[in-house]
């Protein structure tokens, strides 16, 4: 064992002479512990947020939308989905058909978007339809005439709504609901909206408030037809193979269908909700850091106090053959120990916090966050700087006492003894 490090560790398990100072270093240890702990589990759940919203995202929508730069529709879209179906790093393609509307049922009514599908097609690209835990999807995939024949009621084609959506018009598998859709017709009256009843199939359920509260599926040919848009869609969608490179591969799908058509990704529809994540995470870091600055402060008044305390243990140290350089790695290595501590407990404690919070989920108001839990996601990188962060404000705070600690002349601490 190094001289420095015995001399260092046998001061901090030392009775004192004055019980402030132990106090002051037990409140240092304290407080990076805290400090510590804190920034693990605030970057854990901004973590988790920042990837349970990308994943429920990309497992909701398609990476790529195609459309048209005019809004006229996609007209000649089987050929067309066909055709990019088959392009490189395209994995998947859908069509679909979209417009907002007005559903009700009695009194209470809620706006959605509604999106006519090929349920077949629609599940290469979205998970949406893969959590129904009320009904089935089964209806959307039927024709026309054998659903209606199967429901007994020629007027109800089927609908697909989600959990949130469904709470809010307090309907049920089975209910019947009025679509009011905008793109009526016109008459001597004026424009009169289109509206028609559906019948409530299948409940989804995401957990992403966004979608669950206003988002519906019916199939195409009844989209057509609610929305007076014949053998016409309005998007089509994709997977592909490498969804951090969506962009680039949007681009060759734009060239490859050609004139009047532009893509969007997913990193452009979410970018300022990621970008806000990220500016959380670094205003958090920053915020809950001053916990560390004020430990490490701590430290120095501790390391401060205990060098007068010891100014006479120095002196004979010195006297004896100890040089200056000597003494002042003790006191380094002593400010060292304390944050060690510290930064141990509030690292075992910060982990052991967010699998905790992970294992036991805490619920949330989804319809605040859009997400129905807190979710954490410890990383061990996040660990390492948190630590290095702490042991660098720490050492900082150890220069000046430790200096002083070596400043010291051993005959005019000893002159009066």
């Amino acid at each position: 064992m190094r001289f420095e490090f015995f001399v260092a560790a046998r001061y901090l398990r030392a009775k004192r002479r004055q019980a402030v100072v132990g106090v002051i270093t037990a409140i240092s240890v304290a407080g990076v512990t805290v400090g510590v702990a804190s920034l693990i589990i605030a970057l854990a759940i901004t973590n988790g947020m920042s990837r349970d919203l990308r994943e429920r995202l990309l497992s909701s929508t398609a990476h790529v939308d195609l459309m048209r730069v005019q809004s006229d529709g996609i007209r000649n879209w089987r050929e067309l989905t066909d055709q990019l179906r088959h392009l490189p790093h395209v994995t998947a393609a859908a069509p679909g058909l979209y417009e907002q509307v007005l559903v009700s049922r009695g009194a209470l009514s809620g706006g959605a978007e509604l999106k006519g599908i090929l349920p077949t097609e629609e599940r290469t690209v979205s998970d949406l339809l893969s959590n129904i835990p009320q009904g089935s999807v089964a209806p959307l995939s039927q024709p026309a005439d054998a659903s209606l024949e199967e429901a007994g009621n020629s007027a109800t084609p089927p609908l697909v709504i989600g959990y949130d959506l469904a709470n809010t018009l307090d309907a049920k598998v089975g209910d019947a609901v009025l679509v009011t859709s905008p793109q009526g017709g016109l008459t001597p009256f004026g424009m009169v909206p289109k509206y028609q009843r559906f019948r409530v199939v299948g409940i989804f359920h995401s957990g992403f408030y966004q979608y669950d509260s206003s988002f519906g599926f019916i199939r195409l040919t009844d989209a057509q037809r609610l929305f007076g848009e014949p053998d016409v869609i309005s998007v089509i969608s994709f997977k592909v193979d490498d969804l951090y490179h969506a962009d680039r591969i949007g681009k060759e799908i734009e060239q490859a269908a050609g004139a009047g058509f532009e893509t969007t990704n997913w990193m452009e529809q979410n970018r300022e909700l990621f970008r806000a994540l990220k500016l959380e995470q670094i205003v958090t870091f920053i915020v809950i850091g001053l916990i560390v600055c004020v430990a490490a402060l701590n430290i120095l008044i501790a390391l401060t106090m205990m060098v007068m305390e010891k100014t006479k243990d120095i002196a004979v140290l010195m006297s004896l053959g100890v040089q200056p350089g000597q003494i002042r790695r003790i006191f380094l290595m002593q400010g060292f120990l304390i944050s060690l501590l510290g930064t141990v407990f509030g690292l075992v404690l910060g982990y052991l916090v967010a699998w905790a919070g992970g294992h036991y989920r805490i619920p949330l108001s989804a319809d605040v966050y859009s997400i129905d839990y807190l979710p954490f996601a410890p990383r061990f990188l996040d660990g390492v700087i948190v630590a290095v962060v702490s042991l660098g404000v720490s050492f900082l705070a150890t220069i000046y006492p430790s200096s002083s600690a070596a400043c010291v002349l051993p005959a005019e601490a000893l002159r009066y003894e």
